[in-house]
């Protein structure tokens, strides 16, 4: 090597030797230096951590301020990393209110503007959420690291600031809940302005990495779908876009995602953060104060709440105040539902809510009060008219639909309808509602037309035009076949097993259902009726439509349609169970998930118990599973007193959680009217807690079904639909009434089931068109533990006063013998007293009663002891 090249410090000796010292010297200088390097940068990247049995989350210092380095969580006792860290900070602002006025339009996947100009109820709702706040555009996005910390105690306090405000953040493990890190925020504004505060990226999960995303209450999806509308308006794949939901909606307030590795990463806000929907004297179910989404607003894929909402209440802030909240962060090693039940259970308290619940009135008295109602021209608003040479009956319905003058009308629940003129033997209705309603149904269904025959020509009458009408356009659904014709005729069919022209109409429909499937097994979400070309190509009719097929195999016997059910079933697991992707039936709302998700977990359960193949159960239950993102559980009711219409209520009696939507999302009439209380899922949601032991199941069916007194009209025991309108009655929907008695119905005698561990059990009909999976009884009769009954109501037979316990009866097909279910709506252990009225036991001639007992065991009396959420059965005999 050439001297030159060799370090020279410019000392004056020999060349080499003074070269050779000086270089050594170098040498251990720069070794020296380095190493202090290395340590410094060790120093400064050994940052603080979080660490348990099930969690490991560590911070290191960046070049932009302390980042999260690692997230580990514990799965089948081994440590997974799931997602990619950040640690990222997001603080939105604006020196200016956000505009309420869109700047963008968006189009169906098929072209043309959504939605289309006729949707009226849907213009409003579509406006607001496309601001630019709904589309996380609004304002500016200042993102960042904090820039130092500090421990205290077992918390990591956080500290970082930029141009707008200062930013604190406080973390610390859950001691109760090893999943979760619960964190605070606070921002100090250094100016005036709107300001919303995100929760920081704990981690983002790359779109090939996902398995699960939802917003509860606003979409569940397994992958991303690039067209806008149908991923925002439908849920039929995630949005691409990181928008901001509001809570009015979101029924759990946990944004989720789920690795494919199983990991579950929800953001849970701390309760009361979001709004209550009746805070005091008035409804307030429209505030915005907590945004929500599954991304943040780099569009990364990470659960994120925003707090306060910008341009929304609490956001305009004065140089120096503060903004505070909190949330926390739950990584279960489990999947989406885990994650759902431990915000409702733990952190909302979903069942301690439940145990605040009594009736003021029991159900089995509703159902007899409504008999009056029902029968009762005036109230329940009957008319007949003259169609086709046929007396037909129905009902007012004052609601939306196009053409109408106040003159539609509509039946609802046929299977209800026969099912209680069967278990009261009333004359009125068996000679002058059910001839008229069977009339009605037989001119509703076109038999000429070679496209259509089968169909029906419409959900509603319209007396002024004397003619059928769908309730929102000149449209022919397939669904609507498989509802007013197959699931109507089908009920009555179980109940006038030899009525020839009702099986000559099932086979019309059947027919009708075979010629329209799809080569896949799916069908069309409509027909225009005029050009009989298919309609709403955008979206896919991912519905139980295949039931009316099962409907028409069970009645029928034909194996054909038993096949093609099954394909048609086939075809939904894998474009709606698998997918998470769901449609809706009311027309008025372009087809916005609904209640047919319910619907959908039912029809599963009866096409399994026919041909026993555990897909079919697997599908009712992930399908029921997600109906649970329907039903609300927030905010937590309390008992604090309320004012509502002037009458002093609790917070429980009024209260949202429990109650599931009519539908949801951004299109949903809960966005202004809240949820509804039909409940019709509530049967259907015991005989699954049976069948898989699952608990959130029993408890929403319960919280859905006990205690709403406040909704219920005192003179006609008719419920109010939407939540929103407390307790006026039926108002608008008399038909409901025949909805309410069928859903009430199925419930009781699921619990009934549920309770006796399946010795008491009586078989069950066909779902009813079009709120839900309530089904029909009373067409046969069933079982008492081992004793052959059949299900009565006999008004006034057993007389208490005691609204906390249901009743249901049968009488023995053999013996002179009453068997009457005694049902403890109460969580503890309750006593109450009875008297029975002998000449109630058998109408038409004089009884004596000559023993009671009790089929469970012990000594029957009037006064009665039932465990907590039990049963007890009577046995009256009588000659």
């Amino acid at each position: 090597m050439s001297e030159q090249l060799i370090f020279n410090p410019g000392r004056t000796n020999s060349p080499r030797e003074s070269n050779l010292v000086d270089y050594v010297k170098y040498l251990v200088v720069i070794c020296l230096l380095w190493s202090n390097s290395l340590l410094s940068a060790a120093q400064r990247s050994a940052g603080p951590s979080l660490a348990n049995k099930q969690l490991q989350i560590s911070w290191k210092e960046g070049p932009s301020g302390w980042m999260i380095d690692k997230i580990r969580v514990k799965s089948n006792n081994k440590w997974v990393e799931s997602f990619v860290p950040s640690g990222e900070y997001t603080v939105l602002y604006s020196a200016e209110k956000p505009s309420d006025e869109p700047k963008e339009s968006f189009e169906k996947r098929t072209g043309g503007v959504f939605p289309e100009p006729n949707y009226t109820y849907q213009k409003g709702q579509w406006k607001e959420s496309i601001t630019e706040v709904a589309l996380n555009t609004a304002g500016q996005a200042f993102h960042f690291y904090p820039s130092r910390f500090r421990t205290e105690g077992n918390a990591i306090v956080f500290t970082g600031e930029n141009e707008v405000a200062v930013i604190t953040a406080r973390w610390q493990p859950d001691p109760e809940f090893p999943a979760d890190v619960r964190v605070s925020l606070s921002l100090v504004p250094k100016k005036e302005g709107y300001f919303s505060l995100a929760s920081p990226t704990l981690g983002t999960v790359a779109p090939a990495q996902m398995r699960w995303v939802s917003v509860p209450g606003y979409f569940q999806a397994n992958a991303i779908q690039p067209n806008f509308a149908l991923a925002y308006a439908y849920g039929h794949g995630a949005p691409d876009r990181p928008v901001v939901y509001r809570e009015r909606c979101a029924s759990t307030l946990a944004p989720l995602v789920t690795t494919r590795n199983g990991i579950t990463l929800s953001v849970i806000p701390d309760p009361g953060l979001a709004r209550d929907p009746w805070a005091y004297d008035k409804i307030t179910q429209v505030d915005w104060q907590l945004g929500l989404s599954h991304k943040n607003r780099k569009s990364e894929l990470a659960p994120t709440l925003y707090y306060p909402v910008l341009g929304e209440q609490h956001s305009l802030k004065k140089t120096g105040e503060t903004i505070s909240w909190g949330f926390r962060y739950s990584l279960i090693a489990g999947d989406w539902f885990e994650a759902l039940k431990h915000a409702a259970n733990d952190i909302y308290r979903f069942r301690e809510g439940l145990e605040l619940r009594e009736n003021v009135q029991s159900l089995s008295d509703r159902i007899e009060k409504m008999h009056h109602y029902l029968t009762d021209p005036k109230t329940s608003l009957w008319n007949v008219e003259t169609y086709k040479g046929y007396t037909i009956g129905a009902q007012s319905y004052l609601g939306g639909v196009v053409g109408s003058q106040k003159d539609a009308m509509k039946n609802s629940d046929y299977g209800a309808m026969w099912m209680l003129a069967k278990l009261t033997g009333d004359p009125e209705l068996q000679n002058n509602v059910l001839p008229l309603a069977e009339n009605f149904k037989l001119v509703q269904q076109n038999t000429d037309d070679p496209f259509f025959k089968g169909a029906v020509d419409g959900q509603y009458y319209l007396a002024k035009r004397k003619e059928f009408v769908e309730e929102w356009g000149e449209v022919s659904e397939p669904i609507a076949l498989t509802y007013y014709v197959m699931l109507d005729i089908g009920n009555m069919l179980l109940f006038e097993p030899d009525n020839a022209e009702l099986k000559k109409r099932l086979q019309f429909g059947a027919e009708r259902l075979l010629s329209w499937q799809q080569e896949e097994g799916n069908w069309v979400v409509a027909y225009d009726r005029n050009t009989r070309e298919a309609l709403f190509k955008d979206i896919e009719d991912v519905r139980p439509t295949f039931y009316g097929l099962l409907v028409a195999y069970r009645i029928l016997k034909e194996p054909k349609y038993l096949a093609a059910a099954r394909k048609g079933a086939d075809w939904l697991i894998k474009n709606a169970i698998e997918t998470g992707s769901y449609l809706g039936v009311c027309g008025d709302a372009r087809y916005a998930p609904d209640f047919a998700t319910a619907q959908t977990a039912q029809t599963f359960l009866d096409l399994y118990e026919i041909t026993k193949e555990k897909r079919y159960l697997h599908a009712a239950v992930e399908a029921a599973k997600v109906y649970t993102g329907s039903v609300y559980t927030h905010p937590i009711p309390t008992t604090k007193t309320k004012q509502v219409n002037g009458i002093p209520r609790r917070d429980w009696e009024i209260a949202q959680a429990g109650l599931s939507f009519e539908h949801g999302g951004i299109f949903g009439s809960a966005t202004r009217h809240g949820p509804i209380q039909l409940a019709s899922h509530a049967g259907l949601f015991i005989r699954l807690a049976h069948l898989t032991g699952e608990t959130l199941f029993r408890d929403m069916a319960r919280s859905a079904a006990i205690g709403r007194h406040a909704f219920v009209d005192d003179k006609t025991s008719v419920a109010s639909y939407y939540w929103n309108a407390m307790n006026r009655g039926a108002g608008p929907y008399p038909h409901h009434a025949w909805w309410q008695i069928g859903w009430i119905t199925d419930y009781l005698l699921a619990e009934t089931e549920f309770r006796s561990g399946g010795a008491i059990a009586f078989p069950r009909g066909f779902v009813t068109p079009k709120v839900g999976p309530h089904q029909s009884y009373g067409f046969a009769p069933g079982k008492v533990y081992g004793r052959e009954a059949a299900l009565i109501i006999r008004e006034q037979l057993i007389r208490s006063n005691d609204p906390a316990v249901e009743y249901v009866m049968a009488q023995s097909e053999k013996e002179n013998e009453v068997y009457v279910m005694f049902l403890n709506t109460r969580p503890g252990e309750h006593t109450f007293r009875f008297t029975i009225d002998p000449d109630r036991l058998s109408p038409g001639r004089k009884v004596q009663i000559t023993g009671l007992q009790w089929l469970e065991g012990g000594t029957a009396s009037d006064s009665v002891r039932l465990p907590g959420e039990g049963i007890r059965t009577l046995c009256i005999q009588y000659n």
